[in-house]
């Protein structure tokens, strides 16, 4: 396992491991590329929607050039004052950094006659670089794949909102005991929670830019299957905790890899399990017992799921109806891994599900009832 690129390149060059490298966690660059992967795809079919006369574009007034605002010169100032803060301090108390990069980041530790220095620089050199340009009105037509920018950014930050606060409700035990560092965490993101935290952040806005959700639905669909899946290989090769419960023995019918069946992730990044002999580094640990690697079994599912709505997505001409697919594929392929993976269980009624199976089984019941309500809609 990998759970910075400090172990990619000592695997692949034998540099040290848990050099400086380290602070590029393996998980959160698989997390920027799922988001490049889906704001790639969905700018994609939103210009084709948009060629297809789906979308009618806005007309919008935008101002470009013209001397600084003081808001403007505000907003460097506080830019300036966090870098010249924590840049500084963070050359000299690298290894802190190292160590808990995000939980460094959101401290209080810097150097105040840094940061005011860096507030008065930025500050001033952006009044300066913008004060004697003229300012210019344009009024412009703007399809939906022109704010693409705008709708991966809310969606990101929305995202891991609602990744943390799914992930805090479902085990609050660590969120009590130290509230700070649990927010600010890397780790402890819950994927249900970054889908329904992203999609009421994103629908509110398409409803204030007046675009059509139901398009932009159908437009989304293959690009967060196929992010879901880039996310999960991001989860098995950082080794983070998403795997599957102890594997029974492999049966002889079994043709693939044995790492298929069955991983004890050495390195992994929560360090679980037993320490490994021979090991240098600071992740040396390797589970007691191999399990299912669940992450992988999902990121094969999440492709293949992708690519059937990537090649319907030019056959199925009824609005809404390929996101309804989506809900269903999606909820259907978390409610069987949830059966091999580890998770906390909540018990009512005399059953036993996981908060991932709960949900799973409402977006596969919403995702039926849309596709049925769709399909009786569209022959009346």
């Amino acid at each position: 396992m990998y759970p910075d690129l400090s172990y990619v390149f000592h695997d692949l060059f034998g540099t040290p491991a848990d050099n400086w490298t380290s602070i590029f966690k393996v998980y959160g660059i698989f997390l920027v590329l799922a988001i490049l992967v889906a704001a790639r795809i969905l700018y994609a079919e939103l210009r084709r929607k948009a060629q297809e006369g789906k979308f009618v574009p806005v007309l919008e007034t935008f101002k470009e050039g013209g001397p600084t605002t003081y808001r403007a010169i505000a907003e460097a100032a506080a830019w300036g004052f966090f870098l010249g803060f924590k840049i500084p301090w963070i050359a000299v108390h690298f290894a802190e950094f190292q160590a808990d990069a995000a939980r460094t980041l959101f401290s209080l530790n810097g150097w105040w006659w840094s940061g005011l220095i860096g507030m008065v620089l930025y500050a001033g050199y952006t009044w300066y670089t913008n004060r004697n340009k003229v300012l210019v009105e344009k009024t412009l037509s703007v399809y939906p794949h022109q704010r693409i920018g705008e709708i991966t950014i809310i969606a990101a930050l929305a995202g891991v909102a609602g990744a943390k606060l799914f992930s805090i409700l479902e085990d609050p035990g660590p969120f009590f005991q130290n509230p700070w560092r649990t927010i600010f965490s890397g780790a402890g993101l819950t994927i249900y929670g970054g889908l329904i935290g992203g999609f009421v952040a994103v629908w509110l806005y398409l409803r204030r830019k007046h675009i059509a959700p139901i398009h932009v639905l159908d437009a989304v669909a293959p690009a967060l299957m196929i992010a879901y899946g880039v996310g999960r290989l991001g989860c098995h090769f950082s080794g983070d905790g998403d795997w599957g419960i102890p594997a029974s023995a492999q049966p002889n019918w079994w043709f693939l890899p044995s790492w298929l069946w069955s991983m004890d992730y050495p390195r992994n990044i929560i360090n679980e399990g037993i320490t490994m002999s021979q090991c240098a580094g600071k992740y040396c640990s390797r589970l007691v017992a191999p399990v299912y690697p669940t992450s992988v079994y999902e990121a094969a599912m999440a492709f293949g799921f992708g690519g059937i709505l990537w090649a319907l997505r030019h056959r199925i001409a009824i609005p809404g109806m390929l996101f309804f697919i989506y809900l269903i594929f999606n909820g259907f392929e978390r409610f069987w891994i949830e059966k091999i993976r580890i998770n906390e269980k909540y018990h009512w009624a005399g059953v036993q599900f996981t908060q991932a199976e709960l949900i799973a089984v409402l977006l596969f019941l919403i995702g039926l009832a849309g596709v049925l309500y769709l399909r009786i809609k569209s022959k009346r």
